[in-house]
């Protein structure tokens, strides 16, 4: 009999060991996800948020060999009552030369460029995505090329809102979803682009 008791305490222990060696590897791999979540977060989810806007995800690419322009993309989000309208960008002297809100249309199967006059807006309770071959904010004279793993400050002007700083991360040349910043076949239409040299980009078809 006490062989038997020293038996079943022995297999007892065994039990609670392996039960709590179990414990200890499932934490350190919840730890381990965790440390890898919050590593992750701030480049699947950066938000910036003022009053009833949120920007959402806003980043840059990085520059394709040495052209002296650059683009930003994000998502505005109005959580207000009232439409609100985005009316200017500027970026620091030291980023780039100016900036401004451009789109994208299409004319004879060409990809033109075009300046955005008077601003975006923002419809009450509703959002605008700024994304590549669409709308989005672009800069010319940059400083230098923008480089993946860099960020910089840009401001963007709301109409009622005001002024809102927002960090922009700059990702991977190819960032975001589709391939719409093929300058190649862009046209800027009536924008002097003689000392913005674009790199790479050929702009045998722009007016």
């Amino acid at each position: 009999m006490t062989f038997l008791r020293t038996a079943g305490l022995r297999t007892a222990d065994s039990t609670l060991g392996l039960v709590a060696g179990c414990c200890v590897a499932l934490s350190a791999v919840a730890l381990l996800v965790a440390a890898l979540f919050v590593v992750t977060l701030p480049a699947l989810a950066h938000e910036v948020k003022a009053g009833n806007l949120t920007i959402v995800h806003p980043f840059a690419r990085a520059s394709a060999g040495a052209g002296r322009t650059g683009a930003a993309f994000m998502e505005v989000h109005n959580h207000g009552e009232t439409a609100e309208r985005l009316i200017a960008v500027s970026v620091s002297s030291t980023i780039a030369g100016r900036a401004e809100i451009h789109t994208h249309v299409m004319e004879n199967d060409v990809a033109k460029m075009r300046k955005i006059e008077g601003g975006i807006e923002i419809p009450a309770g509703g959002r605008v995505a700024l994304q590549p071959g669409g709308l989005h904010v672009m800069f010319m004279k940059l400083a230098k090329p923008f480089a993946e793993g860099d960020d910089f400050t840009m401001t963007l002007t709301f109409e009622n809102a005001g002024e809102m700083d927002v960090t922009v991360p700059v990702l991977a040349v190819d960032a975001g979803t589709g391939s719409g910043m093929d300058h190649g076949k862009h046209d800027h239409g009536d924008h002097d682009h003689s000392d913005h040299p674009h790199g790479e980009h050929d702009h045998g078809e722009h007016e």
